[in-house]
């Protein structure tokens, strides 16, 4: 695993093979990172990583320029290696959070202008995490959700979904927030 782009571009990442996860590949995050730069400015936004697993993506947000990005996943091998990786490569704003996501998302009380959701592909949870989070109003005004998800996910009928793009195995749901009318 490497860190793609940004500051700390090129740092190689080697998570132990006892970890529980399945990292989002280099290709993968290449494709997902060249789509949200045309979306996104990353420098100073809050970005919020759920099951984070390796941490790949919040290095790469961290990278990136993120003022703050925040690393939830329930594994405690998993919030230490990010802990560890946040310490080696001084990630100062990275915040390492072991939770449960669905208990944090119910008590989180903050705006976020991207959040990354890769749950385990086996889950059963898929359209319930993407209901949660757009309902809570967890989203800034013109923040971004994305969803990986294997392919037998369908997220088109939910009414905060932009688009979905395929990288082989790996597909990605974006979504927004829908515009509140003005009084």
């Amino acid at each position: 695993m490497r860190i793609i782009k940004g500051r700390l571009q090129r740092r190689l990442i080697h998570a132990p093979s006892s970890l529980p996860v399945r990292p989002t590949t280099d290709l993968a995050k290449e494709s997902l990172f060249n789509i949200l730069e045309n979306r996104i400015d990353f420098q100073g936004i809050k970005a919020l990583d759920l099951f984070a697993g390796t941490g790949n993506i919040s290095y790469e947000l961290y990278s990136r320029g993120c003022a703050q990005v925040t690393a939830i996943d329930n594994n405690y091998r998993c919030t230490n290696f990010i802990t560890e990786m946040a310490a080696k490569f001084e990630m100062d704003t990275l915040i390492v959070v072991k939770a449960d996501v669905f208990r944090f998302l119910k008590s989180n009380r903050q705006q976020y202008d991207l959040v990354f959701a890769d749950p385990p592909y086996d889950s059963d949870y898929y359209q319930d995490l993407a209901q949660a989070i757009c309902e809570k109003d967890m989203l800034s005004e013109d923040g971004w959700l994305v969803i990986e998800h294997p392919k037998n996910i369908d997220y088109r009928q939910l009414p905060a979904f932009v688009e979905l793009r395929r990288y082989g195995k790996v597909h990605f749901s974006f979504f927004q927030p829908q515009k509140k009318p003005a009084l």
